[in-house]
């Protein structure tokens, strides 16, 4: 059990840390709607596929994080949450929930998706069960808290500054760069799992998007459209040589065959053509 250094303000009971035990009976709350397990699903995916997930790494959604204030053990689970780096765990064991300091780092952001009613998210409630919002900005202390509404396409991103959340500006792009993950974070409009909407996108820091699975399975199908257009093109190329190589042949055999006569001609007419 370790003691956080430096309670936050207005909390007057310690803070620590220990891993729940096994049989401690989390949440269950189902999600709000079927967008959000969706939206983090998504944000995974691209994430996987350009292979920027370590096994060190702790990325999940609806998922308890844990922190023991004064007597009591408090759950709360993001929609999403990245942790860069936790203990790994025990043969066969399965990771039922998380606590910062007892099982690694804490984590580097957290996101929520905001449905139609909208929730605690924006709590600062300070007391038991304490706000989200409280929870994050004061107990974890987590760096970067995002708050995205899909319904209406309104991300938020809060970077965690001298102990207090303050809201940050976009890019020209209307990106946001998170350093902790060497990313930009904003908005897409499109069409994923039949849903069309607002999406939560990742961009490397050179402005390329980092594609899902149906995206790249379509840009491979382009490029092997492409590639086959191109053969096409070659082959059409090859053909066209082929034939202009036997209209010379032709033209050669005709003046060959010209140039006999003439000169059979002028074999009748008593003149050696060699001879001219």
């Amino acid at each position: 059990m370790t003691a956080l250094q430096g309670q936050p303000a207005n909390a007057l009971l310690p803070i620590t840390w220990q891993k729940l035990p096994a049989d401690f009976p989390l949440p269950d709350e189902p999600v709000e709607s079927n967008l959000q397990p969706l939206l983090a699903a998504a944000l995974r995916e691209s994430l996987e596929l350009a292979g920027l997930i370590l096994e060190s790494m702790l990325i999940a959604s609806n998922f308890g994080l844990c922190a023991t204030v004064g007597d009591k053990t408090i759950v709360k689970a993001p929609d999403w949450v990245y942790v860069p780096s936790v203990h790994p765990l025990p043969s066969g064991e399965i990771r039922r929930s998380y606590t910062p300091h007892a099982e690694g780092e804490k984590p580097a952001l957290v996101m929520e998706f905001i449905s139609a009613t909208e929730g605690g998210e924006y709590s600062i409630n300070p007391h038991y069960p304490y706000g989200k919002w409280y929870f994050y900005e004061q107990i974890l202390r987590i760096p970067v808290y995002v708050i995205f509404h899909p319904q209406i396409g309104v991300l938020e991103v809060y970077f965690l500054v001298q102990g207090k959340y303050q809201k940050q500006s976009p890019d020209e792009t209307g990106r946001f760069w998170l350093e902790t993950l060497g990313l930009f974070l904003g908005l897409w409009i499109g069409r994923k799992a039949e849903l069309e909407g607002y999406w939560l996108r990742w961009w490397d820091k050179s402005g390329n998007l980092l594609l899902w699975g149906s995206e790249l399975v379509e840009q491979e199908r382009q490029r092997s459209e492409q590639e086959r257009q191109r053969a096409e093109r070659e082959s059409q190329r090859a053909q066209q040589e082929r034939q202009r190589a036997q209209q010379e042949r032709q033209r050669a055999q005709q003046a060959e065959q010209k140039a006999d006569k003439l000169a059979q001609k002028l074999r009748e007419m008593g003149i050696n053509p060699e001879e001219i």
